[in-house]
């Protein structure tokens, strides 16, 4: 029986799930939840996930939830290379190392600058004001750095010659931020080459499939608006001024 994964490929952690299913392999049938439409939080989903978030995998009559979870057991369940998810010990370690880190760093200044670009000029009605904008991508820079000079260096992948689960989670929460419109490449030799290296290992044209969605990010806020969910999002979006 194939894998159920209940996804939108708006969300990084849903890139990374639907990216790795298909490189590897992996059967499943994707289960689309419009987040847009506010779908994660209709009664349909609520009988999949108490969490109303996605990702979501099924497997027979077991659900998990947690994008880095559900990876991990992709990776054992069904035998993945081991590059993936090493079974050596300290390269194994390497992989939950840079997963633990990003969720505070990459992850959450990422997805900030996202929000105050593409959305939260539409849910407040005028632009991010500068010293906001500033800091939130000095902090996004700051990660960048950390990424490069602690978990790159001077390797092909973040945890030596091969891919891992680590570089797949970093590659879909920097596009994160280029779909509305931010290089984080620029000016940033290793941190594109490896960008490059990463999109060929994946293959080109499925990077690109799973990426489609957010580099056409313009009518996000659109969307939201006419789905009625600007106001359900306002008092959340609005405390990131906090």
């Amino acid at each position: 029986m194939a894998l159920e994964l209940y996804l939108d490929l708006h969300s990084q952690p849903c890139r990374a799930v639907f990216l790795f299913a298909k490189t590897v392999g992996i059967p499943f049938e994707f289960k689309l939840v419009d987040l847009t439409s506010g779908q994660q939080y209709g009664e349909e989903f609520g009988k999949v996930s108490v969490m109303r978030k996605v990702p979501v995998m099924k497997d027979g009559n077991f659900i998990l939830t947690e994008s880095v979870a559900i990876l991990k057991y992709m990776a054992e369940k069904f035998l993945a290379p081991d590059h993936w998810y090493p079974a050596d010990l300290q390269q194994r370690a390497r992989v939950n190392e840079y997963l633990a880190w990003q969720h505070k760093a990459i992850r959450a200044h990422g997805t900030k600058v996202f929000w105050f670009r593409a959305v939260i000029p539409v849910v407040s009605g005028s632009e991010v004001p500068k010293d906001k904008m500033d800091s939130a991508l000095e902090d996004l820079t700051q990660s960048l750095s950390l990424l490069e000079m602690k978990f790159l260096q001077n390797k092909p992948f973040i945890i030596g010659e091969k891919i891992s689960l680590a570089d797949l989670v970093a590659i879909v929460e920097l596009m994160q931020p280029v779909g509305t419109g931010l290089d984080v490449f620029e000016d940033r030799p290793v941190l594109s080459a490896w960008k490059d290296r990463v999109r060929k290992q994946i293959g080109e044209e499925l990077f690109d499939e799973a990426h489609k969605v957010i580099m056409s990010v313009d009518g996000l806020a659109q969307a939201f608006e006419r789905n009625g969910m600007l106001e359900l999002l306002r008092p959340q979006l609005l405390k990131m001024f906090n």
